[in-house]
């Protein structure tokens, strides 16, 4: 998994979308590493957009932390989030591999 802020600070729409970009790219990494990267964010935002209402703070959060549980390490990258910091509590508290650069990330075999 790719934790990382995306409206922390009271981001923008133009912040949001950088802050995406830059998990995707860090996705796109893990997966020329082997793995298959997922994204909270990625999976939260068309179950929102969906929604006939502001499903936003019913849908994120939840729905990024079921999604951890599931996931065997996360990358945590950028600055300071909330909910990027929730996500990477999930793994530490499971004892799974918490990593903070890409260089950290062991290659599959």
């Amino acid at each position: 998994m790719v934790a990382g802020p995306y409206t922390s600070g009271d981001a923008d729409e133009a912040t949001r979308a950088v802050r995406v970009a830059e998990m995707n790219r860090a996705a796109l990494a893990l997966f020329r590493l082997g793995h298959v990267p997922v994204i909270g964010v990625n999976m939260a935002l068309p179950v929102i957009e969906a929604a006939e209402c502001d499903a936003f703070d019913e849908v994120m959060m939840p729905l990024s932390l079921a999604l951890a549980e599931r996931c065997d390490a996360v990358l945590r990258i950028g600055g300071p989030s909330a909910g990027a910091d929730a996500e990477v509590a999930r793994f530490t508290a499971a004892g799974k591999l918490v990593c903070h650069t890409i260089e950290e990330v062991p290659a599959c075999p």
